[in-house]
């Protein structure tokens, strides 16, 4: 087994929000090595440039990490840790396609001894029921005697400059005892916050599946409370707010939920419930919930629209933010593509804004032009979907410029107060 000390190589596979500032993180005392496939990514970096946002360009010049394309360089490593996406399919199953790719890849390379740390969200058994054997075929050597397996899953928050990788404790796990004993003396070595270290691989898979499951869960159950409330004229900020005055009550908003963990990882418990046999009611019932906010909003808007006595046939909407999180220029699994689309067949105008989403990257994914709120001008209604710091200090001056005459306010996650818009021809209505 491996000693921990200065003379280790690691090798970080993956180099997006969770593999770029744990590389960072470990070049501060350990030969580190960044790895990705995407060469405009390892440019980029080159270059101190993080699309991401989640490394300082003075943090990345200041760094010693290498980043490399080239499988040849991390070829001598002692550690590797994969941090590459597990998204879903169009049929909301697992697409373990990029972690499959890795684990290929780092089984070209991998020598004795060798520590193989996983990263990504998989449900229980994954990392050694798919990822183990293909080292073992590709590499030729057998596990836990020739190379070990460790599994600490990322608790990343894109986005979030107060719980960054060294505030969040770090959930450990090992093939083998000794195995797990090092690395946890590796993350602890560089995470001030600590670490848990548990009995198996598969604890730690489900601890982090079951993280963003929760979430979801508990979003979906307000979101429907929003749903209700609306119906019978009740404001849900207000409600939840004074629900929120007792000390057990869980301080959840409603709103959209999209991006890769919370809106795509229960889709991974929900696959390996099925493959046992079992149906599970509560998640699903939350994705449905939640899948289905985009419609509900959008709908709504067509509808407020309609109340204020605009025509929404050609009507010019607005739908500010694009990312699928405030503060965040990701863009995967976007939920508010969903609204664009739902308002595009009820022949709405859609112009679409966002001070974080990548211009480029909007056009290749989505076909979208983003354009810059202060250019825009005769709007019908505006959708809020994004909660970006910027938007929290317009001033009503500035809305009303923005509105034709009269207007529609749809707030999904309730940035303004209620009476911030009294004193205009706007109708505000919030989530």
């Amino acid at each position: 087994m491996l000693k921990l000390n200065g003379k280790i190589k690691i090798g970080v596979v993956g180099l997006g929000y969770v593999g770029l500032p744990l590389a960072i993180e470990l070049s501060k005392k350990y030969f580190t090595i960044g790895f990705d496939t995407d060469q405009l990514r390892i440019n980029d970096l080159i270059k101190s440039n993080d699309k991401t946002l989640e490394i300082s360009q003075n943090a990345l010049n200041k760094s010693s990490l290498k980043f490399t394309q080239a499988l040849e360089d991390i070829s001598d490593c002692d550690i590797y840790i994969v941090t590459v996406p597990t998204p879903v399919d169009k049929n909301n199953n697992p697409d373990f396609s990029p972690i499959k790719n890795a684990t290929n890849s780092l089984g070209q390379v991998l020598e004795k001894n060798n520590i193989v740390i996983y990263e990504s969200t998989v449900y229980p058994g994954a990392t050694e029921g798919i990822c183990v054997p293909i080292l073992e075929k590709v590499s030729g050597l057998k596990y836990n005697s020739e190379f070990y397996c460790g599994y600490s899953p990322e608790r990343i928050n894109p986005g979030d400059k107060k719980r960054t990788l060294k505030k969040i404790t770090k959930i450990v796990s090992g093939s083998t005892d000794e195995c797990a004993d090092f690395i946890d003396q590796l993350y602890t070595s560089i995470i001030p916050a600590g670490t848990h270290k548990v009995s198996s691989i598969s604890v730690a898979e489900a601890a982090k599946v079951i993280e963003n499951i929760q979430r979801d869960v508990n979003i979906a159950l307000i979101n429907e409370l929003a749903i209700i409330f609306n119906k019978i004229d009740l404001d849900t900020k207000e409600v939840l707010e004074a629900a929120g005055t007792k000390w057990n009550f869980l301080p959840f908003q409603p709103g959209l939920v999209g991006g890769h963990c919370i809106g795509v990882d229960p889709y991974y418990l929900t696959h390996r419930a099925a493959e046992i046999g079992y149906h599970p009611e509560i998640i699903l019932a939350g994705r449905r919930i939640n899948d289905g906010m985009a419609k509900y909003v959008s709908d709504l808007t067509i509808k407020e629209m309609t109340r204020k006595g605009i025509n929404p046939v050609d009507a010019k909407v607005a739908v500010l933010g694009l990312t699928f999180k405030e503060n965040c220029p990701d863009t995967r699994n976007t939920k508010s593509i969903n609204i664009i689309e739902n308002l595009l067949k009820y022949d709405c105008d859609v112009v679409v804004s966002d001070p974080y989403a990548d211009i480029s990257e909007a056009k290749e994914r989505f076909n979208i032009e983003i354009k810059n709120l202060d250019t825009l001008e005769g709007i019908n209604a505006v959708v809020l979907c994004v909660a970006h710091s910027e938007y929290e200090n317009i001033n009503l001056k500035s809305w009303k410029k923005l509105f034709s005459s009269k207007g529609v306010f749809i707030d999904v996650k309730s940035v303004y107060n209620k009476g911030f818009f009294s004193n205009s021809d706007i109708s505000h209505w919030r989530l």
